[in-house]
């Protein structure tokens, strides 16, 4: 794979992990919208929600994005919160940066569906609209070690490479 970008991830896939009725469900499907950059500069791709969203003061929600990333081999995309969440709202995100592996597009567990988890630090209840950027996600090359020998290839999603290969 020689490129990068976002797909919106399957249909069966998306009503198995929505929690609603099947026919909201498809309604909230046909809206999910893919990152996208705002400006001819910016490194963030911004990532959207497709559902009005409340987080109250000491909580923590996972956001679905209904959304899968691709890229090259050595590269990976980082999550952030978008700065506006931060600065204003004291939201973050509960792992500080989300990690998204070249290897986690299209994993069988849960077809490469971005997840983010975040923490309303703030004292106020933030209501995050539905179609609002939220997040923002950043192609990054990375770099491996000259001893590097790694030939295992993943099997699932989020937290597999735990349970997979320990030592």
């Amino acid at each position: 794979m020689n490129s990068r970008g976002f797909e919106v991830i399957k249909k069966e896939v998306f009503i198995s992990q929505c929690q609603f009725d099947e026919k909201y469900c498809l309604k909230l499907y046909e809206g999910i919208k893919l990152p996208h950059r705002k400006t001819k500069n910016s490194a963030g791709h911004d990532i959207y929600t497709y559902k009005e969203l409340v987080i109250n003061p000491n909580e923590t929600i996972v956001v679905p994005t209904g959304v899968k990333a691709y890229m090259c081999q050595d590269e990976w995309l980082a999550i952030y919160i978008r700065s506006s969440f931060g600065f204003k709202y004291n939201i973050r995100l509960m792992n500080q940066v989300g990690v998204i592996d070249s290897d986690y597009y299209s994993n069988p567990d849960n077809d490469g569906h971005i997840l983010v988890a975040l923490q309303n630090h703030g004292k106020k209840k933030r209501v995050i609209n539905e179609g609002e950027a939220f997040a923002q996600g950043v192609f990054q090359k990375y770099l491996i070690s000259e001893d590097d020998n790694v030939n295992n290839m993943r099997k699932s999603g989020i937290g597999s490479t735990d349970e997979e290969f320990r030592r």
